[in-house]
């Protein structure tokens, strides 16, 4: 656990990460979506992602496919995917994401839609 003294939460628009663990080639992270709250429309070229929702009902796009994840339920995204995670509740949606890649850096982010005028 001495990992433990390194977390930083990092704020965004829409709520909060926290790099729980990361080593070669794989990070894990813990997001939380605010109510009403979305991340932009985006896709990683270095990455893969997994993410099991452990709070909350998150609503998923990946690729073409939208639906709505409970507690419990996972979804894997390839590199090169279109993906983005949404809060259509008013509870806070929490997930546990695991990046897999050669490189796992944020600006690894290629956006096509934002509600927050972010690039």
């Amino acid at each position: 656990m001495g990992d433990d003294i390194n977390q930083k939460t990092v704020i965004r628009p829409w709520g909060s990460f926290t790099v729980l663990k990361q080593g070669p080639g794989y990070k894990v992270k813990s997001i939380i979506v605010g109510p009403r709250q979305q991340l932009s429309l985006q896709l990683h070229h270095h990455r893969s992602e997994h993410w099991v929702v452990v709070r909350g009902t998150a609503k998923v796009t990946v690729g073409e496919t939208v639906k709505l994840l409970p507690a419990n339920a996972s979804v894997f995204i390839a590199k090169e995917t279109k993906h983005r995670l949404e809060n259509p509740g008013d509870d806070i949606v929490e997930i546990i994401e695991v990046q897999v890649g050669n490189y796992l850096e944020e600006d690894d982010i290629v956006r096509f839609a934002d509600i927050y005028g972010r690039e």
